[in-house]
């Protein structure tokens, strides 16, 4: 868990840091290794799972800004949901670092903005960057389509996944139907995919 560096003493912490360096990895955040083309599930944290998106305006201001700015840095968006702390965006795009560049200035202009509205300017952080995942083939694909929409579900938000509407779920229902989302969940379900991250 990324929280555990603060636990660290001063020693283990230095140790972490000269490891990091030595790898090449930036020192502050997690490395993105996977640079090439394909596909990605991305996930965007609040500061230690805080609830930053606890309104229904800051969740459609996240949903609006991931769609508008993922969508012009180049990137396919597949599916997303967004959770009072956390989101995940399914993607698929050729080259991940303009991707990774558009999340940056969306967390930190939302970071300016909820700070200045919840008056703690300079003394809170918002987000806790954002993670990749390579999606390796088909099965793991709709693995991760089904474990977005089933998300607001798993963390006791709604009891229906169709009941949220921060989600790409009501698109899909739309296009594909409920015959297709059914057959899709059944031979796809998630099981532990994102045990670790998101436990």
């Amino acid at each position: 868990m990324p929280y555990e560096y603060r636990k660290l003493s001063v020693e283990d912490r230095q140790a972490l840091v000269q490891q990091r360096w030595a790898k090449g990895h930036p020192l502050h955040g997690p490395p993105h290794p996977y640079q090439g083309p394909g596909r990605f599930l991305l996930t965007g944290t609040n500061f230690e799972h805080a609830p930053m998106m606890n309104t229904p305006e800051r969740r459609s201001e996240i949903e609006a800004g991931l769609l508008q700015r993922i969508g012009a840095a180049g990137a396919l968006i597949h599916a997303w949901v967004v959770l009072p702390n956390h989101y995940d965006v399914l993607i698929e795009t050729e080259h991940l670092m303009p991707v990774s560049s558009a999340i940056k200035r969306l967390h930190g202009a939302t970071s300016r903005a909820w700070n200045l509205e919840d008056g703690q300017t300079g003394k809170r952080q918002v987000w806790y960057h954002f993670s990749d995942r390579v999606i390796r083939n088909e099965r793991q694909f709709y693995q991760a389509l089904n474990y977005i929409h089933y998300n607001p579900v798993k963390h006791g938000q709604v009891s229906d996944p169709y009941d949220w509407p921060w989600s790409s779920l009501p698109g899909f229902l739309q296009t594909y139907g409920r015959d297709w989302l059914r057959a899709t969940w059944q031979g796809n379900q998630p099981g532990d995919f994102g045990q670790g991250w998101d436990d």
